[in-house]
Order: structure tokens, then sequence, then C-alpha cells
């Protein structure tokens, strides 16, 4: 199920190792994660699995409680609507941050990449590579910093987007993410930013109705 740890760094090593298998479907959401399984399977120690856990746990990727272990997170409409409210705050703020810092052309170079892929979860890596091209370009250490903190979760609820409605997702990411190297071009602090949250608000909304019955 999951790849041996490396020798070195065992502990990120483990905790690389299981957002892998989050991220891959191989670990659903609502999974038990059990440290004498996860160590034999790594082939490390319980210690260095634990330490692993708590830092998907500070990625809000894995939720620990006493005497019931750890499990993946489930991807509920309360946590979608919760992380997307934040992460359209952050996205305004970084969109209309990155105006006149962020390369366009390297914007531009991964959107033409995205044009061609027709691999969802490709796809999708690309999409967030995208985002995290602006958070970078801003130059705010502690907004780069909030962005990291939600990322893994972000990601996680993409991928049930992806899953669960792909065709939809196909169908728009591209055009979306033009138009937001357009509102960087044209220099509007507003303009970005409020396209930049429209556009998390749409992802929002997609994923909430995939997941209400």
């Amino acid at each position: 199920m999951f790849e041996r740890a490396a020798r070195r760094g065992m502990a990120d090593e483990a905790a690389e190792r299981i957002r892998d298998a989050i991220f891959g479907g191989v670990v659903p959401p609502g999974s038990q994660l059990r440290e004498i399984e996860l160590a034999a399977e790594l082939d490390i120690s319980r210690g260095s699995v634990r330490e692993g856990l708590a830092v998907l746990e500070a990625e809000g990727l894995v939720r620990s409680e006493w005497h019931r272990g750890t499990k993946v997170i489930d991807v509920t409409v309360h946590d979608v609507e919760e992380v997307y409210a934040v992460r359209a705050a952050l996205e305004g703020l970084a969109t209309s941050t990155a105006i006149g810092r962020v390369s366009l052309d390297e914007l531009d170079e991964i959107v033409a990449v995205m044009l061609d892929l027709t691999d969802d979860d490709r796809l999708l890596a690309l999409d967030m590579r995208f985002h995290d091209t602006i958070y970078q370009a801003t130059g705010n250490a502690r907004l780069i910093s909030a962005w990291r903190a939600l990322r893994s979760q972000v990601y996680l609820f993409q991928l049930t987007r992806v899953r669960l409605n792909g065709e939809h997702y196909r169908a728009i990411v591209v055009d979306e993410h033009r138009e937001i190297v357009a509102m960087l071009r044209r220099g509007d602090p507003e303009a970005a930013s409020r396209y930049a949250e429209e556009h998390v608000h749409e992802a929002r909304a997609v994923l909430v109705a995939a997941l209400s019955p």
C-alpha cells in the first residue's frame, strides 16, 4: 500500500508517503491510520510514524482523538464551507498583492500545459502549482504560511471535487485560470481580488452540490 520510507528524515518521509497515499485514493477519507501497521509497511519506527502523523495533523489532513487513534479527515459539507471561506479570503489577498510581482510568463506557461492535459490528477497538480506561484510572488511570509497550512486540505477537497465531477472541472479550469492571468495583467487589485474570490466560491459550490444528497 505504502512505499517504504527512506532512512534519512524518516518522520518527514513517513508524512510524505502517507500524504501521497491519501491524495492517491489508496487511503480514502475517514480511514483509520494505525501506527503499528504503518511502521511495518514503511519499515520505520512507531516514533517516526507518530511524528509523521503529527505533521499531517498540523496540515489538517488527519485527526487524532484520545483512545480512538488517528483517522484521515472526512470530506464533509461543513468542512468544505469552512476551508473554502478561508481560502477565498487568502486568494483575494494573494492575487491583488501579486500584481506587478508575479511572472505572467510563468503563469501563461502553466496554463498552456494545462490546456493539453487529459489526466485529472496532473491537471489538478498544475492548478495547485499555479496558485503556489501566485502566493510565492507576494513576498508576504505570513500569507504564504497561511496558504501552506491550508494547502493539503484544499488539495484533498479539490481531488474529491474532480473525482465526483471531473467533467465540469475539465470544462472550466483552463478558462478560469486564463482569466486570473488576465486580471493580473490588467493591474486592477480590486477586480483581481474579486475574481479570485469568485473562483474559489465557484469551486466550493460545485463540491458542496456533489456532496449533498
